[in-house]
């Protein structure tokens, strides 16, 4: 796995992208509760993978899990913004979608660098 920075990861570049995504629905929402969870765990996925990079060694998968987590959560609470009608199906299926896409990308990353530490 080579790269200079963070900023060169597409699943940090995605991860930043779910969060502008997750605060433009959220902009008027008026349940504080759920959006502000929502926005702080989308702020987090991106967060940890930056964070966890500049540690770098066993620190970044430890982030990555951590950024997986915070993936879940976010997944969690887009299920619970739809069944309370905050979410609509199209937003929902994309951000469901766009979540698992960058769950599977952070698992992958970590099983990278597992792997490299071993070699």
């Amino acid at each position: 796995m080579v790269y200079r920075s963070f900023e060169d990861l597409d699943v940090w570049k995605r991860a930043c992208q779910l969060a502008v995504t997750v605060y433009e629905l959220t902009r008027g929402w008026k349940d504080y509760g759920l959006k502000n969870q929502m926005e702080r765990a989308a702020v987090s996925i991106a967060s940890n993978i930056a964070e966890g990079s500049e540690r770098g060694g066993k620190d970044f998968a430890r982030f990555l899990r951590i950024a997986s987590g915070s993936a879940a959560e976010l997944r969690t609470q887009i299920y619970i913004g739809k069944k309370i009608g905050l979410v609509s199906d199209d937003q929902f299926n994309t951000l469901i979608h766009e979540s698992k896409g960058i769950s599977k990308m952070l698992t992958g990353l970590i099983k990278s660098i597992e792997q490299s530490a071993r070699n």
